[in-house]
């Protein structure tokens, strides 16, 4: 077993190369998707986001507004999010000040949605680099062309925008 020292904190793998060898990659692409999701919603509800409200403040943040038409588009299919739920999350963000709506579907941040999608912003390269302690980028990326090889290889479909 190999130990590292991240921070304050020491990190133990869980088993052997030689017993890693044969751990099933579904559990652990799961457990790590699962733990990393989470963390990061834990960090948007603390700003009073939930994870597709963030998406949308992002889809609006530098244009002179988008159509809802195209936020939905670009945003369909993100975590089995689907259009209703889309479709409520604009308008919490509108209802709370954060975006304005033209009556032809256009959707604008405001200062105050700008505000908190920045400091939201600067929290989540925080939480990234939480994330990424202690693992080199050649690693990051090496894995997640395994990972991407993976899902090819079983016939699945993944990319992000």
């Amino acid at each position: 077993m190999r130990f590292y020292l991240l921070g304050m904190d020491t990190f133990t793998y869980s088993h052997s190369d030689e017993d890693l060898i044969n751990q099933p990659i579904g559990y652990w692409a799961s457990a790590a998707g699962d733990a990393v999701v989470h963390h990061i919603r834990t960090m948007l509800a603390e700003a009073g986001l939930t994870q597709p409200q963030w998406w949308i403040l992002n889809q609006v943040r530098t244009t002179d507004g988008r159509e809802r038409a195209d936020v939905l588009g670009i945003l369909r299919g993100y975590l089995d999010v689907g259009d209703g739920k889309l479709h409520h999350d604009i308008d919490a963000l509108r209802d709370r000040g954060l975006l304005t709506e033209d009556p032809d579907g256009r959707i604008r941040i405001t200062d105050e949605g700008r505000t908190l999608r920045d400091n939201t912003a600067t929290r989540q390269e925080k939480v990234r680099s939480q994330i990424h302690a202690g693992i080199p980028e050649e690693e990051y990326i090496r894995t997640l062309k395994v990972l991407q090889r993976m899902i090819h290889n079983v016939g699945g479909e993944a990319w992000h925008h």
